[in-house]
């Protein structure tokens, strides 16, 4: 195989890709013409991805696996289920969006993961992981019922099988005999490398018909002596024992096949096909290298598990989606400082991530202190209940988790946790909109299903300096906290050394409107305060600013804390203001705003107020300012709803 070493900054020449516009255009492909056809996939693929930036590595590691499945199976009769969507790359060039994958992830491009309104050759809509097997056990049943015969095939890889979900289906799909197909995909993430010609040879021949049907004639000879057939079992699962890691997923009710090299095309056709026969459910073991074909992403997998888009060079040394250089500190840094800071204070922090070392920066407190970090893999419910466990035992967990897999926890969070006033810090990244990866990764939803457990805390933070503080507050808080913060860069303010205790359920004025202001130039003396929570209060700020240059005065608050609200503070805002505004960068519905008008009802105070967050609908893929202006929660937006009531 040709090794690149680089990304063009100009399309290839692809023939023979470029002749095939669809899956069915690929089955009429010979087989051996699969090779150069993968070889201009894979060189497309890192052109493309170079274009628009996206994920990488897993793509360019099941390229070959890609072309295979869509070369043996029906598709999209037959239906393929992606776990996760990083892998999809492929998959999507090989189904007619081949020409708009350099805009992918763009406002008007293809999705970063498999969307079922995209494309019919998109089964399942992914983005978190470890869904497939459900999916296509799901999907399995569905056309038994429906008395359709075509095949459904799960492709579970890049850690996906870590987290227990995909082993609760394996465990039902094994009890329901379901005619499913699982690819287990491992990528040097998990399980085994152990590939060879003794694992060729035996795969080959207990997926070929022959050995099945051997297989299933002495089993209905040789049953009619249970202790023959036992014997005859056990043989069978002890000889592939010896050859192969599969005795799991035997005790499972699969049969298992592999491990195989994934990046042999033919033994990936001639496997497939024999599979394709057999009826049950079967799990075939692959291992492939992730960023195959791309030298630098082959040396540095996690590095090159992304890229960010390329501007004109060639050199791969500014392509990696790393931090860009900027003089702000991103949150996460914010969070990676304070966190080794805090454990080197004291000895019962622990550090737990599921799988998100890189992501919320806590490679610096991994290296320091291993002994006290925990990565759980791709196990989020894990996560929080082995939090509360550490509590109980006087320690004190911080779980450094993004605001959209916490939602994969929340029965953890209220059964085991809050409900029992454990001592658990939550510091949840990625809160609001995330751009580019699109609404299976917003943080939309986390003031709205915090707020109704009893016993958090919960707290936004608007600049670097704050969200120190309140990680520091939330530590030494007693009892379950929450510190939500948004991806990237804060507002330029540097955080300070020093860690001090914040107020609980305290906001604090940013502006204050002067008592003697009247807005003349508009014609009224009508007063309005704007309530902001977290990153919106720099929005609000800024379009003070702007509004004070046209001689319109309006007070801002930023709120800090969502629960407990501070109850002072809004009904002093609202006894002196004529109109209330609160803002968020979270769902509308249950959100920070919905606490504040549920106060004012409460306390019969009868002050208008208005809110702005995210509306009841997913926000599709964009860039993050797009997706801003796209809700109204932006400055301009916050300028047009106070001009709107004066």
């Amino acid at each position: 195989m040709c090794m690149f070493t680089e990304i063009p900054n100009e399309r290839p020449t692809t023939p023979l890709l470029d002749s095939v516009t669809d899956a069915a255009d690929l089955r009429l492909l010979a087989l051996d013409q699969l090779e150069q056809f993968n070889h201009e996939l894979r060189e497309y693929l890192i052109y493309s991805v170079g274009q628009s930036g996206g994920h990488f590595g897993a793509g360019l590691g099941v390229v070959e696996l890609t072309t295979a499945l869509h070369y043996v199976f029906d598709t999209p009769n037959d239906k393929l289920v992606w776990d996760v969507g990083h892998q999809a790359y492929p998959h999507k060039i090989i189904t007619g969006r081949r020409e708009q994958m350099p805009t992918i992830r763009t406002k008007e491009g293809p999705a970063a993961f498999p969307l079922r309104s995209e494309s019919e050759y998109d089964t399942f809509g992914v983005g978190h992981s470890s869904t497939s097997i459900s999916a296509a056990m799901g999907m399995s049943l569905g056309m038994r019922a429906m008395g359709k015969d075509n095949q459904a095939v799960a492709i579970i890889g890049d850690g996906a099988m870590t987290a227990g979900m995909a082993f609760e289906a394996l465990n039902h799909a094994g009890h329901e005999k379901a005619d499913m197909l699982v690819i287990l995909n491992d990528n040097d993430m998990a399980i085994s490398d152990n590939v060879g010609a003794l694992n060729k040879y035996f795969t080959r021949l207990w997926s070929s018909p022959t050995y099945s049907s051997l297989r299933e004639g002495s089993k209905k000879i040789l049953q009619k002596s249970s202790t023959a057939w036992e014997f005859m079992r056990k043989t069978e699962e002890h000889m592939k024992a010896m050859v192969a890691p599969g005795i799991f997923f035997e005790e499972l009710g699969f049969n298992y096949y592999g491990p195989i090299d994934g990046h042999d095309t033919e033994e990936l056709v001639h496997t497939l096909a024999n599979l394709k026969k057999l009826p049950g459910p079967k799990i075939l073991h692959i291992v492939t290298k992730k960023g195959k074909g791309f030298a630098p992403a082959e040396a540095e997998q996690i590095k090159y598990h992304a890229l960010k888009k390329q501007s004109s060079a060639t050199s791969t040394n500014n392509s990696v989606d790393s931090s860009p250089a900027i003089t702000k500190q991103t949150y996460s840094n914010i969070f990676g400082n304070w966190l080794c800071d805090m454990a080197e204070a004291d000895e019962r922090l622990m550090g737990i991530t599921p799988a998100m070392r890189e992501g919320s920066d806590m490679i610096r407190f991994s290296e320091l202190y291993p002994k006290r970090y925990f990565d759980v893999a791709i196990a989020e419910q894990h996560a929080v209940t082995l939090a509360a466990g550490m509590a109980c035992e006087g320690a004190k967990p911080v779980v450094a988790i993004y605001s959209t897999f916490l939602q994969r926890g929340y029965d953890q969070l209220i059964h085991d946790v809050a409900l029992q006033n454990l001592d658990v810090m939550f510091a949840i990244d990625r809160a609001g909109l995330v751009g580019e990866d699109g609404p299976t990764h917003h943080g939309a939803y986390d003031y709205s299903f915090l707020r109704p457990i009893p016993n958090m805390v919960i707290m936004a933070p608007s600049n670097e300096d704050e969200c120190r503080q309140m990680l520091y507050t939330g530590y030494q808080y007693q009892g379950p906290t929450a510190v939500r913060y948004p991806r990237g860069s804060g507002a330029g303010i540097e955080a300070q050394a020093n860690m001090q205790l914040l107020p609980i359920g305290k906001g604090i004025m940013r502006r204050q409107r002067s008592a003697s202001a009247n807005n003349v130039e508009k014609n009224t003396d009508k007063s309005i305060a704007v309530l902001a929570f977290g990153s919106c209060v720099n929005f609000a700020l800024e379009a003070a600013e702007e509004l004070a240059q046209q001689g319109i005065d309006i007070s801002i608050a930023d709120m800090r804390f969502v629960k407990p609200l501070d109850a002072e503070l809004v009904t002093e805002l609202a006894k002196t203001h004529d109109q209330l505004i609160c803002v968020e960068e979270n769902a509308i519905m249950g959100g920070a705003g919905s606490a504040v008008l549920e106060y004012l009802a409460e306390q019969s105070i009868h002050t208008p107020c208005q809110l702005m967050g995210i509306p009841d609908r997913y926000i599709e893929h964009a860039s993050p300012t797009q997706q801003l202006t796209d809700i109204g929660i932006d400055q301009a937006a916050i300028v047009a709803k106070v001009m709107s009531f004066l």
